[in-house]
């Protein structure tokens, strides 16, 4: 078996997967903390580690994200939106229209029955229109990133926000907590305000069915609700969102791997 590997080394997470042939061996996931170098070192070493590999079995490695270029081992690095298309074309093949929600940034790509991205917009530096914007809420709430989402559901009467800006929102959030607004008011609000932010950005891109959200904001489950109201669609989300980049990567190291050995092929041929 021919086995390659993937890794996304992201502002808040990284994340690496072990890809043979066109099943995914294993994956694994942690914080990237302060040193990308550590950290996707730490990544793939506990990814081989489950599936009983060495970095030595490994043929090709692709790295991405904004710390794509720290992974030592890789053998090239690639744009996250090219391997986030093909990660989400690999466990979706109809979609067509993608939203990553990571910690910096939004992005919204479409891509093509191959996976491969034709257009794509990406949100401004302001925390407002990212997944950052979720947990500087869950801070100022006090309450975990993981249960803000069921809370949300449970609004009775959402609060309306008047600014995307995150800074902004969180000095209104706590005013409207003085007030005696609830946290699940609050937070519906909060979600609504993200939510209308990303669908701007998907609106301008243009929508086509099947429509997918990734990245660590598709954790969130309200999130992925209050997007789906206002696409009036469903929206199809992964079981581990995070990993479709590092998926993509894989399969992206797969395709070179093989050209690279066609290209030798034919000059055996000929010489």
């Amino acid at each position: 078996m021919i086995y390659t590997a993937g890794i996304d080394i992201g502002s808040a997470d990284s994340k690496a997967v072990i890809l043979g042939n066109q099943e995914i061996l294993s994956s694994h996931l942690i914080a990237s903390g302060g040193n990308y170098k550590v950290a996707a070192d730490r990544a793939m070493g506990e990814a081989l580690a489950k599936s009983q590999l060495s970095m030595s079995d490994i043929a090709y490695s692709v790295s991405t994200g904004v710390g794509g270029a720290h992974a030592s081992f890789s053998t090239q690095i690639v744009s996250d939106v090219s391997c986030q298309g093909r990660g989400v074309s690999f466990l979706f093949p109809s979609t067509r229209t993608v939203v990553d929600v990571g910690d910096l940034f939004s992005k919204a790509f479409r891509i093509g029955a191959d996976g491969k991205a034709t257009n794509f917009l990406i949100s401004g530096k302001c925390a407002g229109a990212s997944a950052r914007s979720l947990k500087v809420m869950a801070r100022v709430l006090q309450v975990r990133l993981d249960e803000i989402g069921e809370l949300s559901l449970k609004s009775q009467e959402r609060i309306e926000f008047n600014t995307g800006c995150a800074v902004f929102a969180e000095t209104e959030v706590i005013s409207r907590i003085a007030e005696g607004v609830t946290k699940e008011d609050l937070l519906a609000g909060i979600h609504r305000a993200l939510a209308a932010q990303i669908s701007t950005l998907v609106e301008r891109l243009g929508i086509e069915e099947d429509y997918a959200v990734v990245g660590g904001g598709a954790k969130d489950i309200a999130l992925v609700k209050a997007l789906e109201d206002i696409a009036g669609l469903k929206l199809l989300v992964p079981d581990e969102p995070q990993l479709t980049a590092a998926i993509g990567a894989a399969i992206i190291a797969r395709e070179e791997l093989a050209a690279i050995r066609r290209s030798d092929g034919d000059r055996g041929n000929c010489c």
